[in-house]
């Protein structure tokens, strides 16, 4: 009998308290009073005012990554992988897809490093660069850009960044606005460079990443147009000709940074180096054991903040930064060739930073892998996952001790291998997770999710997932180096006194906060405010509402919300994040028109997910494209869509009427989505003004 009874009340007694834990809410954020228009604000619980620094003495970026090289001397820093060859492969409709055959990682330490910085500084004040004229970087994310980046700050050059993807209009706008004299670029760049070199007004210096200066490139020079030197002979010109360093002040703008441009043409972002500082430090603090053992994986572009803030802290705690890109990533990456390990597997990263577009295509391509398998291997994989989750959920009976080494062991080992088999940290930002993908990744990879909120105007500063909170579908509490106020939105009904928890448009105050944008006085004074007591704060126009312990959720945006015929106001947003997470969408915009009842969307779909379902339904098809203009496919995506808002109970006017399937993939190259591969809307909708015109007279 007493065998018995302890059987039962251990289990129920274990709930009881884990349940009453549960309610003992640990407080992440807490109320701060503050100055500025009313509303309601937190702090993060731990730091009573905004951090500045969190290295005594360091003010600067500059500061902070000579004081790291000081330290950290003979310890790896760049990695890059060896180029064994090109190849291009035919698809069987004719498609050529070029694929690389990488080898190992070849490493700089923290001391070369530092010399090459130092020599490219010099080199840059010897070819005749003021620095008082601007720099402007214009590559894809490698080993290169993070040292002439630093190198600028060493001499107190303000760095204007561009994304690599950037269309002609938007680069000759950004290039010359800035009055740019000197471009740092790569080989491919160079090329784009050379068609609209015409439309450029100041620039007189090009320095080239790669040795192989193009032909065209080469001719211009020679008509005296431009003086282009590779980046390795500024280096070699620094050395043999050391000038000594100019150092900033904290409140030298480091980077102009412009903004991907989803909305009309890009908006230049004004960061002082103890604006990103503050954030940078801020990170320090928040990930755990944010140690010289870590390896980080960098692939996001450098020209979008969060990828600069990643890799400026996982410099200064003297960890690894091995290089790769989002076409070689895993060993089955489109640019990768078939026998040819991808970035991650040949790295073995502890930590990396992601947006939710990669997330989505890592749980999307998982699921394929188990769905194709079959058998006892599916049945396996979702017995361990559900058992996983009802772990995470709370329930008594989930998947905990050496039940879960043994579900790591025999199914999520394979999984985590897909990066590397090492990850102990994600970051996510640059949008909305979804709180399925947040959970799959979560589960599979045995790691926690960072997910966080914040803006190029506030440096990626806002909130900031902490490493214990385990909870999806919220961005954290405010990092220590801000403040997260939201303030009433009455035209929308977001009010700070609604209950259970205040709404309202988010507004962020702190020392990450921007200076405003680049000769554009009057959308800085429409956004951006400095209180009474001297705060500075972002206006972002996202709606937000905060939970009980502090954390913030992002719940709509005012510049998504459309009005329909009867007066039934749609977040385009919020339901694009709802339906997104079907397993035959790649990508989707939702259109809504005010003169009209209900909306209609756009879908990119995922190209293996419907062929295999067409293939099981013994529908033959020539081309992708041809499956995507059949009814049946229509149908079947459009029935997931359904099964998904059902999910996230959304309301009919909410759900798309009517859809049409696309079948070319949105990419940063044609436009259509940002380099961070967040949808540009009005860039969509003029490009499928006829097809969305078609949906709503059909």
């Amino acid at each position: 009998m007493s065998a018995y009874l302890v059987g039962v009340l251990v289990p129920v007694l274990v709930t009881l308290l884990f349940r009453s834990s549960k309610n003992n809410v640990k407080k992440r954020g807490v109320p701060v009073d503050v100055g500025g228009e009313a509303g309601y604000a937190i702090r993060n619980a731990k730091f009573s005012k905004p951090l500045e620094t969190a290295w005594e003495g360091v003010y600067t970026l500059a500061q902070l990554f000579e004081d790291a090289c000081m330290r950290y001397g003979d310890k790896l820093l760049l990695g890059t992988r060896k180029l064994i060859s090109k190849e291009t492969e035919v698809s069987e409709d004719g498609r050529s897809f070029e694929k690389l055959h990488l080898g190992e990682y070849e490493w700089l330490t923290y001391e070369t490093v530092f010399e090459k910085v130092c020599s490219f500084a010099s080199g840059l004040a010897q070819i005749g660069h003021r620095k008082e004229e601007r720099v402007a970087i214009f590559a894809d994310t490698r080993a290169e850009w993070f040292i002439a980046l630093q190198g600028c700050f060493r001499r107190n050059v303000t760095v204007v960044t561009i994304y690599a993807s950037l269309g002609e209009e938007a680069l000759c706008h950004s290039l010359n606005e800035t009055e740019v004299t000197t471009i740092i670029c790569g080989n491919k760049e160079l090329k784009k460079l050379v068609d609209i070199s015409g439309q450029l007004d100041t620039v007189r210096r090009v320095i080239c990443m790669d040795d192989e200066i193009p032909s065209a490139a080469s001719s211009l020079e020679q008509s005296g147009h431009w003086k282009i030197i590779s980046l390795p002979n500024v280096e070699k010109l620094g050395r043999e000709n050391p000038v000594g360093a100019d150092l900033p002040l904290s409140t030298d703008v480091a980077v102009i940074m412009y903004t991907s441009g989803s909305t009309g043409l890009p908006k230049g972002v004004m960061m002082t180096h103890g604006n990103v500082l503050a954030v940078v430090s801020s990170v320090r603090t928040i990930v755990p054991g944010l140690e010289s053992n870590d390896v980080y994986l960098a692939y996001l572009p450098l020209a979008h903040i969060l990828e600069i803030a990643a890799e400026n802290i996982v410099a200064a705690v003297g960890s690894a930064i091995g290089y790769g890109t989002p076409l070689t990533l895993t060993d089955t990456s489109n640019k990768i060739k078939r026998g040819t390990k991808g970035d991650a597997t040949v790295l073995r990263p502890t930590v990396m930073a992601a947006v939710p577009a990669i997330l989505d295509r890592v749980r999307d391509g998982v699921r394929k892998k188990v769905d194709a398998k079959g058998g006892l291997s599916k049945k396996l994989f979702d017995l361990a996952y559900a058992r996983r989750l009802s772990a995470l959920n709370g329930s008594w009976f989930g998947a905990w001790g050496l039940e879960l080494l043994l579900w790591n062991f025999l199914v999520f080992r394979k999984v985590r291998a897909v990066l590397g088999g090492r990850i102990r940290f994600l970051l996510s930002g640059g949008a909305p997770l979804s709180a399925d993908t947040q959970r799959f990744i979560n589960i599979c990879l045995g790691a926690p999710i960072g997910q966080g909120y914040g803006l190029t105007e506030t440096c990626a500063g806002g909130t900031f997932s902490e490493f214990d909170d385990s909870s999806v579908g919220r961005v954290g509490n405010p990092i220590p180096s801000t403040f997260i106020k939201l303030i009433d939105w009455p035209e929308g009904g977001y009010l700070t006194s609604d209950s259970p928890m205040p709404r309202g448009e988010i507004v962020i105050g702190g020392p990450s906060v921007t200076v405003g944008y680049f000769k554009n006085e009057g959308k800085t004074k429409e956004v951006y405010k400095v209180d009474e007591r001297g705060m500075r704060w972002f206006y972002t126009g996202d709606i937000g509402q905060f939970h009980a312990d502090g954390c913030l959720e992002i719940i709509d945006r005012k510049k998504d919300i459309v009005k329909l015929q009867h007066g039934e106001y749609v977040s385009l947003g919020k339901v694009e994040a709802a339906l997104i997470v079907s397993p035959y969408v790649d990508n989707m915009m939702l259109h809504a028109d005010p003169f009209h009842s209900y909306c209609v969307a756009l879908v990119v779909p995922a190209q293996p997910a419907l062929e295999d379902w067409a293939s099981k339904q013994g529908i033959s098809f020539t081309s992708f494209s041809d499956l995507c203009e059949r009814n049946e496919a229509i149908k079947e995506v459009q029935a997931s869509l359904g099964k998904e808002a059902k999910r996230a109970r959304l309301e009919k006017f909410e759900i798309p009427a009517k859809i049409k399937l696309l079948s070319e993939p949105w990419t940063p190259e044609s436009g259509l989505v940002t380099a961070a591969l967040k949808i540009k809307r009005e860039a969509i909708r003029k490009a499928f003004s006829a097809e969305l015109s078609k949906l709503y007279e059909s």
